[in-house]
């Protein structure tokens, strides 16, 4: 069996999290990822939310496996060159540099076009063509400017923004669908293609509900001291164990008949709970019932008890349960890297048919200098030149 995109050379020129993101499921679909980092410092990443001084942080090797890494100085007449030969070498190049950052350097889609007609050219950025298109954006941007801030939280209190990187990751996603788009698209019409993708547009893809909603005059954000959206009816309870359990109950009502009878709680049978509506309009004293049941039994218990009234529900998993969940292992969304040892995440996607692509450690910065420019063409004299003039690390 071969690799779902075996033979296709990504050039990732991207750093941090949107396009790293990205660029690691091409090299898990089995792209040849080749990783441009800065000569020395390598991608920030490295650096930041480090957990052992003096080693890659792990916010690095998450984003960045399966990949190799190769050091250029972009602002050097040399490293513009060596940059230009593995463009006409690959098959996509990936940025996600701050607006206007490769214009500058002379890397503009026309130049890579004219490099290579084949060239996938995909460029992620904080707000896409527009007023705001000279404005960066993090992973906060585009969750608050996108909606999803104003919708989750509750209402006597700020907007609250998720610990999922619902702008970063997912802008990466999104950003190769693009590309393999566009890869389909020149297997017809052997040209090349502009991918644009911004953190502005995944933030409000990934509000939809509560954006299509207000679009078609829906009141999103009840006003204090309602809760807002997402929390106008609280669907995590606490258990008896301190551990909490996940159960959305307000919208069905063959779901709440289920969990009436299972609960045995007479007190559920109120008027004032007897409707969707009515349930989210008194929502705060549902809560107040809801948890008092819950805080009787164990979190086990629940599982059990609900799971036999077939009900949907989970668990509020802690960082340190997720590493012993059976599902997680058993479906390989956790694998140990290639050779055994740490675990890590795996690609959420599999192609039944296809050979799969265990994850490999993150590189080291420039591991692969030398190796991807022999391949390139050059000879090893060149290389050491390169070395000295501080074209590569």
């Amino acid at each position: 069996m071969s690799k779902a995109l075996e033979g296709v050379r990504v050039l990732d020129l991207s750093h941090v999290q949107a396009g790293p993101t990205g660029s690691q499921l091409l090299a898990w679909m089995g792209a040849d990822v080749i990783k441009v980092e800065m000569p020395g410092r390598g991608d920030i990443t490295r650096g930041q939310l480090q957990d052992i001084k003096g080693a890659d942080s792990l916010y690095y090797t998450m984003l960045n496996s399966n990949k190799r890494s190769i050091t250029v100085n972009l602002k050097s007449p040399n490293g513009k060159v060596v940059i230009e030969e593995l463009v006409r070498r690959c098959d996509v190049v990936l940025e996600n540099f701050g607006p206007g950052v490769l214009d500058r350097q002379g890397f503009t889609w026309e130049r890579f076009q004219e490099l290579n007609p084949r060239i996938i050219y995909a460029s992620i950025k904080g707000f896409g063509p527009g007023p705001y298109q000279d404005c960066k954006a993090y992973e906060n941007v585009a969750q608050c400017m996108g909606g999803a801030a104003s919708t989750t939280g509750w209402g006597d209190g700020p907007p609250t923004v998720t610990g999922a990187q619902i702008g970063d990751s997912g802008t990466g996603v999104h950003t190769i669908a693009g590309i393999l788009a566009a890869l389909y698209q020149r297997e017809r019409t052997g040209k090349g293609a502009y991918v644009g993708s911004s953190l502005l547009a995944n933030g409000l893809w990934a509000n939809g509900c509560s954006v299509q909603a207000a679009l078609c005059g829906e009141k999103v954000v009840p006003q204090p001291p309602r809760e807002r959206g997402i929390n106008a009816l609280r669907v995590h309870y606490r258990c008896r164990d301190g551990r909490w359990i996940l159960l959305s109950i307000a919208a069905d009502e063959w779901r709440w008949e289920k969990l009436k009878e299972c609960l045995a709680a007479s007190v559920l049978d109120d008027p004032r709970f007897a409707t969707a509506a009515s349930r989210e309009g008194y929502a705060r004293e549902l809560i107040v019932i809801l948890d008092a049941i819950f805080a009787t039994k164990d979190q086990t218990e629940w599982r059990s008890i609900l799971d036999d009234a077939g009900l949907i529900f989970g668990i509020v998993a802690d960082m340190d349960e997720i590493a012993e969940d059976p599902q997680i292992l058993a479906s390989e969304a956790l694998v140990p890297f290639a050779g055994g040892g740490t675990l890590t995440i795996n690609s959420p996607f599999w192609v039944v048919g296809q050979q799969k692509v265990m994850p490999r450690p993150a590189p080291a910065v420039g591991a692969h200098s030398d190796e991807i420019l022999r391949e390139a063409g050059y000879a090893d004299n060149e290389i050491r030149a390169f070395r000295a003039e501080g074209v590569i690390g």
